[in-house]
């Protein structure tokens, strides 16, 4: 693609950056295929190559975005799917949140949009106030047929009917490996997962330590700044990103870390991604370096082997692979390896490259949209007549979680209760 940025243009690292993406498209449209947004709207405007163009002439005139372009960039849920099939390699996940910061510093939203993503930046990170808030939703909920806002309606409807205490687990401390140790590594915790289902780091905590790993939670860690990046709210986010940076960068100092275990994918993208967040800045090296060991726990657990998996019963597993994890980080094989080797038996749906629809806040801020992906999803999962639905992101396990009655669990508790951990709560 040919692109006309001035010098003093190009002298802004972002647009320099977003040049070069621009640049590397060759306007082929074999992402059009695979977008779940051009699947369920059928609009140029709402496929990766027509995002491409609008950021393109939004970008290149210095431009004031206009709601058309704005809408059709939020519509965007970032799923990657896109980078996977592009042939010519374009990195469309800088160039969207490139755009997205443009549009959040350019463009001024409407008071109510204003509103609901300025509260969603400052709940949705913070473990203690989503938990109020998820309190809060569920008193409300009887109400949400008064709410006049399908999104504040969508909020209502993904609030759990039952939010678990906070766990000990989640405090900074260090916990030894069972027997030998075979690697130090780091827990990312998250945020919103902290707050919506605290099995997740239990059964973490309890497979790596199973399979030789000392496991230590760093003083100073919260969100690792997703939910604000997407949202082109930068400053916040890479003030999240930072703080994780300097608390991981201090173990590293302190006593060295094999790896920076993350097991919520959406998480695991951003902080893969914080070489490029931070280049070119005081914490480009450290940030390269937390990025260089951040692993997917299907990553590490693929490296140390499965061992003593006898406990599970083997059950019809269908393996939803989340878009962050199959697109965003191109990991694809060890999660089903790992879940078969476990003693389950694997089943993949159909289209499994399609988004379910939750990205992130996505549904919470295009539930019209995101309903129709979580509809398309559950079909294809419910079609394989699964006894337990297996996903490697909370967030992926709410949304099809709330349009299902199987049993939705993540993977790293399936394979927690294989090799000796207790039975997962959703299968009680």
């Amino acid at each position: 693609m040919q692109t006309n940025f001035t010098p003093a243009q190009l002298a802004d690292p972002g647009t320099a950056r977003a040049n070069e993406i621009l640049r590397s498209c060759v306007h082929c449209g074999f992402c059009t295929a695979t977008c779940p947004t051009y699947k369920v709207l059928g609009d140029e405007l709402d496929s990766p190559r027509g995002r491409i163009y609008l950021i393109k002439d939004m970008l290149e005139n210095s431009k004031v975005p206009d709601a058309k372009t704005v809408q059709h960039i939020d519509r965007c849920l970032s799923c990657l799917s896109c980078m996977t099939t592009c042939p010519s390699g374009v990195h469309y996940m800088h160039l969207v949140d490139h755009a997205r910061e443009y549009i959040e510093t350019h463009y001024r939203r409407p008071w109510h949009d204003r509103a609901l993503r300025w509260m969603l930046a400052r709940i949705l990170p913070y473990p203690g106030r989503f938990r109020l808030a998820l309190a809060g939703a569920k008193l409300a909920r009887p109400f949400r047929r008064m709410l006049p806002d399908p999104r504040l309606r969508a909020m209502l409807d993904m609030a759990p009917q039952d939010i678990p205490p906070p766990s000990l687990n989640d405090r900074p401390q260090v916990f030894a490996a069972t027997g030998t140790r075979r690697k130090r590594v780091a827990l990312l915790i998250g945020c919103a997962q902290r707050a919506l289902n605290t099995d997740i780091n239990d059964a973490t905590i309890r497979l790596l330590r199973r399979h030789g790993c000392e496991v230590v939670i760093p003083k100073g860690m919260g969100c690792c700044g997703a939910l604000t990046h997407h949202m082109g709210r930068t400053d916040e986010s890479h003030a999240s990103a930072a703080a994780n940076i300097r608390a991981l960068m201090a173990e590293i100092r302190a006593g060295g870390l094999d790896a920076v275990v993350i097991n919520t994918s959406g998480c695991g993208t951003t902080v893969k991604d914080y070489g490029n967040m931070f280049a070119g800045g005081p914490l480009a090296d450290d940030a390269a370096q937390v990025a260089a060991l951040a692993r997917d726990i299907t990553e590490v657990m693929a490296d140390l082997g499965l061992d003593g998996a006898t406990h599970a019963e083997p059950l019809r597993v269908a393996y939803h692979s989340a878009c962050s994890l199959q697109h965003g980080q191109q990991v694809r094989a060890a999660p089903k390896d790992l879940l078969a080797a476990a003693g389950f038996t694997v089943l993949e749906p159909k289209d499994s490259h399609i988004c379910c629809g939750s990205a992130g806040t996505y549904n919470l801020m295009q539930p019209e949209i995101s309903g129709q992906l979580k509809q398309r999803k559950v079909e294809t999962l419910e079609a394989l007549t699964p006894q337990v639905i297996s996903a490697g992101n909370i967030g992926c396990m709410m949304q099809i979680g709330s349009g299902t009655g199987v049993p939705v669990v993540h993977t790293a508790e399936l394979l927690d209760w294989a090799t000796g951990g207790p039975r997962p709560r959703a299968l009680a």
